[in-house]
């Protein structure tokens, strides 16, 4: 490999030729800050929150600048400090800092480096602001430009993970801000309410719509039995918001910490995926062996779902008429859990608590009531989950590890790697291999359709037949691969498809890392990791084996794909329009 050398505060560097100045100092250690820059996304040298100084007095952008041979670089020297907080200066001058109530106080990289270099709170450029209003037209987010610094991440996200393209720079100048086309409301748009725009957004301009108050006025009310489920991809992420590592499963304190916020019952959302799977792996069965439409596509990301809704229309029929396991859930807490509990449907509210802000907007969908009540009342981000548990001040560290109740809280291996990428397929392929062999898996790891890889594929044999699947997560690869399929390129028997890259773990709600953390490391492979700890470690770990959906089955649904079972597990889906 070619190499450059050069020296950064004196510490002489090798660097793999072709790396940034950025890239190299972090070789030796040295993180420059940035603001606008996202490795591999959005690459654009535009804030100069990065300037570093070359041999000579000269400053450069270093997230674009190359690293050269015998090149002398500085990146803290008096001229550079004075640079950077200039920078900040004449951002902050535009800026509403209203810190104190801000969503992202305390976690902002603006109000950091702010800190950090020593920036007054009355700037010398303060005057005119460019004139904003808070874009509240989405049901899962909101955007408020006045708290906005162009860095134009959003936007590289939206068109390049995921192929949508709804954002962008609109007027010129002073007056440049970010938003839809022709001045639309995001919500006009074809967004597909993935949130990714908000998890890489460095202030607070976009956030989730807020539903804690409504959860707290619930818990409050005495006519209301009040539940609360889990994802799988929450316990994973959950500990960033009280500094446990990235990857380690919290799931015990979770469970605790949701009894003293004073829920009625707390379940596993794990439950309803191994529902989802068993009902899915029927619906697989049945289209392979009587002739059903093929390949059959995953179901349970809504963000994928209403992007196939949108771009590809022509596919519907390939998707599962599975609901998610939120929505399968909560259908089943109003109808089965209701009668055991002997408390009426109107007077149950389910709270989800979900990585996903695209989870606000499916339980809004037509066909998402399976009783006649909606099958989830609201939807909280693990971001709104973590913010619902400190303003209980409930000293989350401190709390002892306690178990899901019954009868939905039991869940098996199967169910929790539900929240990666490939996790779903896995999931299915465990419980479908068997149904058509008849046979024992001698082993339950199908380890070709795990890691973050955008699009990955293998083939098996089954029962003397050929199964060929593929998964892919973020958007611009789901698309890739939906086109091979559309054009008879690509022939499979089963496709998984996750909106967000990785999968759930890395969903749209799930806590925010600085941009430092996301350029230097796998944020979504370390939240996997914790899911398929927690698989490996289960006693149970085939959907079908779970003893709470046996009990389900044979107490009240009856099987698979019943007519019961489809009111109240299944869903339908609409063609709808381009606006973008």
């Amino acid at each position: 490999m070619d190499t450059v050398t050069l020296k950064i505060n004196g510490i002489e560097v090798t660097a793999p030729k072709g790396s940034t100045i950025l890239e190299a100092a972090r070789l030796a250690n040295i993180e420059i800050p940035t603001l606008c820059f996202l490795k591999e996304i959005n690459e654009i040298g535009a804030c100069h929150v990065c300037i570093v100084e070359l041999g000579g007095g000269r400053l450069v952008t270093s997230c674009v600048y190359p690293a050269e041979d015998g090149m002398e670089v500085f990146t803290n020297t008096p001229k550079v400090m004075e640079s950077r907080k200039t920078t900040i200066e004449l951002l902050l001058s535009n800026h509403n800092r209203s810190c104190l109530s801000c969503v992202r106080s305390g976690k902002c990289e603006l109000q950091t480096l702010a800190s950090e270099l020593g920036v007054e709170d009355e700037g010398l450029y303060d005057g005119v602001k460019t004139e904003s209003k808070i874009d509240d037209s989405a049901i899962h987010m909101l955007r408020d430009n006045s708290k906005c610094i162009l860095c134009r991440r959003c936007v590289a996200v939206c068109e390049k993970t995921q192929g949508i393209g709804v954002i962008g720079a609109n007027s010129r100048g002073f007056d440049t801000c970010i938003g839809s086309a022709f001045d639309m409301g995001l919500g006009d748009t074809a967004c597909i309410h993935c949130g990714q725009c908000i998890a890489v957004c460095p202030t607070g301009a976009l956030y989730e719509t807020d539903a804690c108050d409504d959860v707290f006025a619930a818990i409050a009310d005495p006519t209301k039995h009040v539940v609360i489920q889990t994802a799988p991809a929450v316990r994973a992420g959950l500990g960033e918001e009280f500094g446990y590592p990235i990857g380690t499963d919290v799931e015990g304190k979770m469970a605790a910490a949701l009894r003293r916020l004073g829920f009625d019952a707390v379940f596993d959302t794990n439950f309803g995926a191994d529902l989802t799977i068993v009902e899915e792996a029927s619906e697989l069965l049945s289209r392979v062996t009587e002739g059903g439409v093929l390949p059959m596509i995953t179901s349970c990301s809504p963000g994928w779902v209403k992007f196939c809704e949108t771009y590809f229309p022509d596919m519907i029929p390939n998707l599962s008429s599975c609901k998610s396991p939120q929505t399968m859930q909560g259908a089943i807490i109003k109808s089965y859990y209701a009668e055991k509990k002997g408390v009426a449907p109107k007077d149950i509210v389910v709270v989800s608590a979900m990585p996903c802000t695209a989870k606000k907007f499916e339980i809004v969908r037509p066909d998402e009531c399976g009783t006649g009540y909606p099958d989830v009342d609201y939807v909280v981000t693990t971001r709104e989950l973590a913010r619902m548990i400190k303003r209980a001040r409930i000293t989350f560290e401190t709390l002892p590890d306690e178990a899901f109740d019954d009868p939905c809280g039991e869940s098996t291996g199967a169910g929790v790697i539900f929240g990666a990428t490939g996790g779903v397929m896995e999931a299915a392929l465990r419980t479908a291999v068997e149904k058509l062999t008849g046979e024992t898996l001698p082993r339950l790891d199908f380890e070709e359709v795990r890691g973050t890889q955008g699009i990955k594929e293998a083939s098996y044999n089954v029962a003397g037949l050929e199964v060929k699947v593929a998964v892919a997560s973020g958007l611009s690869n789901a698309r890739r691969l939906m086109e091979m399929v559309r054009s008879g390129e690509k022939d499979y028997t089963f496709i998984e498809i996750m909106a967000c890259s990785g999968g759930c773990v890395n969903g749209g709600g799930q806590p925010r890392q600085p941009g430092y953390v996301r350029n230097t490391v796998d944020i979504r492979a370390l939240r996997a990791g914790a899911l398929y700890r927690n698989d490996a470690a289960k006693a149970i770990r085939k959907s079908h084996e779970n003893p709470s959906i046996i009990k389900l089955y044979n107490e009240y649904l009856g099987s698979p794909n019943s007519h019961k079972a489809h009111k109240l597990l299944h869903t339908t889906y609409v063609e709808r329009k381009i606006n973008k």
